[in-house]
């Protein structure tokens, strides 16, 4: 069962798990596993996918792991097969992971949107001489609407395209 609708139209990121992303997985599962239960809860494998892929998974997304984990006897998901599903979702990639990336580099606040001032500050730390002009027009390029709220969708439209397949 894969983990992520449209699977082919991922397959030029498809990557094998290696040794070093095992590891990764075994140590972040420990870390989700606080009660040292063997297993991960709906909320563990929500942090362990943010704390791995750095997003918070869906409900239906969660769903879909937990289902596709599922043990006999077993109320979540064992070691096994959290290394096993991590791995498919890693093999299958995401599209919008380094969009997603550079949008929380921006959003300081963490609202799920951007504003102006999320570009000024943004911008002042990597290109202070950047002219308040060029900023001006790269925030108003990326809001689509003119409603002074950018958007993720806004900003992968204008974006994420590119770093997708790059």
């Amino acid at each position: 069962m894969s983990l992520c609708r449209g699977a082919a139209f991922y397959r030029n990121e498809e990557r094998k798990m290696t040794s070093g992303d095992r590891k990764r997985f075994v140590s972040v599962f420990d870390q989700c596993d606080v009660e040292k239960k063997a297993y991960l809860s709906r909320e563990d494998l929500k942090v362990s996918v943010v704390m791995l892929f750095g997003y918070k998974p869906s409900k239906s997304e969660t769903s879909m792991m937990m289902e596709a984990g599922a043990v006999p006897n077993c109320p979540g998901v064992p070691l096994e097969q959290f290394v096993s599903l991590m791995g498919r979702k890693l093999s299958a990639g995401d599209p919008y992971e380094k969009a997603r990336q550079i949008f929380s580099a921006f959003d300081l606040h963490c609202r799920g949107f951007l504003k102006l001032e999320d570009f000024r500050s943004v911008f002042e730390r990597v290109a202070p001489r950047l002219p308040e002009r060029t900023v001006l027009e790269a925030f108003r390029h990326v809001d689509h609407d003119s409603d002074g709220h950018v958007s993720f969708k806004d900003f992968e439209d204008v974006i994420g395209y590119g770093l997708s397949n790059s």
